[in-house]
């Protein structure tokens, strides 16, 4: 018998997913339980309509992201900090440093989990970071980091 899963059972499948059950299995395990429904045209069709809409999101999600990559192109964030002898500074800049620069500089909410920096800032200068907006999209973003006044 076909049936869809309504929720992940382990060693069986995942959820959304359409598989092939076994009558007794599917009427006095999972049917009872609510953990699948069968097969038929209506829910089929209600599947499929859910598919087409998470497909859908995921592809307006995806395009906002890589409208904020254009967005980092056009970026220098500039970081005041205080510094001392051959440009060294007190501290480090951090993820959440990049991004609160961000929300105050150009109003860009970015989570400081997706900010990518391999260990934290310590000098004076320019550097790229890369910003994982969304599943296959990075942007790069040019950071500056200088004395401040």
């Amino acid at each position: 018998m076909k049936v869809i899963l309504l929720d992940n059972i382990k060693g069986v499948g995942k959820k959304d997913e359409i598989i092939n059950a076994s009558d007794g299995y599917a009427r006095n395990f999972l049917f009872p339980k609510k953990l699948a429904v069968e097969a038929n045209a209506e829910n089929m069709s209600k599947l499929k309509a859910k598919q087409d809409s998470n497909q859908y999101k995921k592809n307006v999600e995806k395009e906002e992201a890589m409208k904020i990559a254009e967005k980092f192109k056009g970026i220098l964030l500039k970081i005041p900090v205080k510094t001392g002898e051959n440009g060294k500074i007190f501290g480090s800049i951090t993820s959440k440093e990049i991004a609160d620069n961000l929300r105050e500089q150009y109003k860009m909410e970015i989570d400081k989990k997706k900010i990518d920096l391999k260990e934290p800032i310590k000098m004076t200068g320019s550097f790229t970071v890369s910003v994982r907006l969304y599943e296959g999209v990075i942007g790069n973003l040019k950071v500056q980091i200088v004395t401040a006044e």
